[in-house]
């Protein structure tokens, strides 16, 4: 292939992964527009009530539709960046990897909150962003490639304090979805590695 054709082919790959992170942020912030303006005020509690509900049969709805939901801007702001960042690093290998890296953090963060979660809503893309910080960091330990190692230490330099964020140091603050996520991204990392290295 030329190096035209493979220049068209990063562009394309490149809008695709800007596509795909900006309609997701695009919804979340539509969604807590929309809460923020319509929903909470006339139709209260508003869309935060279709967050995680632990052990309960209505809030099983919440794995679904918990990442898309925020309490407040803030919130919603602290989420948006990580978010973004970490999951184009995903992309940058494999853009397809970030829909089944989030598809597994989301599943194993959101059921792990509804086993164990404390009394509560639980709501935000936060269980996705610490899932994607442990495929991220674990990447790199299971492929043992120079780029994923690579990778895998700047994440740990960037964005390695947030790993305080799974244990129950905050109140207020569903320590137990950024655990569970975490753990969704070091099993992504490991099933989405080819040829894993055994030991």
């Amino acid at each position: 292939m030329s190096s035209r054709g493979e220049g068209r082919e990063i562009v394309a790959e490149l809008k695709t992964q800007f596509i795909v992170l900006a309609g997701l942020v695009a919804l979340m912030w539509g969604l807590e527009i929309a809460d923020q303006i319509f929903f909470q005020r006339f139709l209260r509690p508003g869309l935060d009530i279709y967050g995680i509900i632990p052990r309960t049969q209505i809030g099983l709805r919440g794995i679904l539709f918990a990442p898309f939901l925020h309490g407040n801007f803030p919130h919603l702001i602290g989420n948006t960046i990580p978010f973004l960042t970490l999951g184009w690093l995903i992309m940058l290998r494999e853009t397809r990897d970030f829909f089944w890296v989030s598809i597994i953090t989301a599943l194993v963060s959101g059921t792990g909150t509804w086993l164990f979660g404390s009394t509560g809503v639980h709501i935000g893309a936060s269980g996705v962003v610490f899932g994607y910080l442990g495929y991220l960091l674990l990447k790199g330990y299971f492929e043992r490639s120079a780029l994923s190692i690579a990778i895998s230490l700047g994440v740990a330099t960037l964005y390695g304090s947030l790993l305080w964020g799974v244990l129950p140091i905050r109140y207020g603050i569903s320590w137990e979805g950024h655990l569970f996520g975490f753990v969704g991204g070091v099993l992504a990392a490991w099933l989405l590695t080819p040829g894993r290295i055994k030991e």
